[in-house]
């Protein structure tokens, strides 16, 4: 989604998160991980939200994890946010629709996290073309309600480091500005995963109608997300 990314997902003031950055799976090459610390120690902003539980099929919603090109599409189809990510060689690329582009990977998956690496801009009116990276962390827990449905809880977490001097010497100034940006779009995006799966819990048939009639989403992934609603 905004990979969720995004990514997340994004650059990404999107994907950008955390109090406290979740510790970084120890299966990461050291090269890599030495990259995303340095960001961490030199962060510009940080933030972390949190979204309440809700219900979720588990393979489709990782599916939609996992695919954020595709993702898009649905976003886009049931009218819910503005994302567009697409592929080319050099790996995926977000605009958020709202000033936010760049580029972003997964640097690592398991059940239950994702850690991206981002780099980007963003444009806005009050302030000078911002630049920078970022190293952002989403983590999901699937778990039984009291009435035996799954749910999932979800958070954002990561660091921003600005690439922009203007901004760095305005320091404690610009800083409030550039954190609530930070918030705003890790919470929109944990928003947007919750209504595309609501959306789909409530009538899979129209959502898949639906992503099915744009003209350019991949057929191989149409597929298999049918397959994933359990539609003839």
């Amino acid at each position: 989604m905004r990979a969720l990314v995004p990514a997340a997902g994004t650059l990404l003031l999107g994907f950008a998160a955390a109090q406290a950055l979740a510790p970084l799976p120890l299966q990461l090459p050291s090269a890599e991980r030495a990259r995303l610390e340095e960001i961490a120690k030199n962060s510009f902003a940080s933030t972390r939200v949190e979204h309440e539980p809700y219900a979720a099929q588990p393979e489709v919603w990782e599916y939609l994890l996992d695919h954020p090109e595709f993702a898009t599409h649905v976003t886009r189809a049931l009218k819910l946010a503005r994302y567009r990510i697409w592929q080319d060689a050099s790996g995926l690329w977000l605009d958020d629709g709202w000033g936010v582009k760049g580029q972003f990977a997964f640097v690592h998956a398991e059940r239950g996290v994702r850690v991206m690496y981002a780099r980007g801009q963003f444009d806005q009116k009050f302030l000078p073309e911002i630049r920078g990276q970022a190293v952002a962390t989403l983590e999901y827990a699937f778990r039984r309600d009291s009435g035996g449905h799954t749910t999932v809880a979800t958070a954002a977490s990561g660091y921003v480091q600005v690439e922009n001097r203007v901004l760095n010497t305005l320091g404690k100034v610009a800083a409030p500005i550039v954190q609530a940006r930070a918030d705003k779009e890790a919470g929109y995006l944990l928003r947007t995963f919750a209504r595309v799966t609501r959306a789909i819990e409530e009538d899979p048939a129209r959502v898949y109608q639906l992503v099915s009639e744009r003209s350019d989403v991949p057929h191989h992934e149409l597929e298999e997300f049918r397959r994933l609603l359990r539609l003839p």
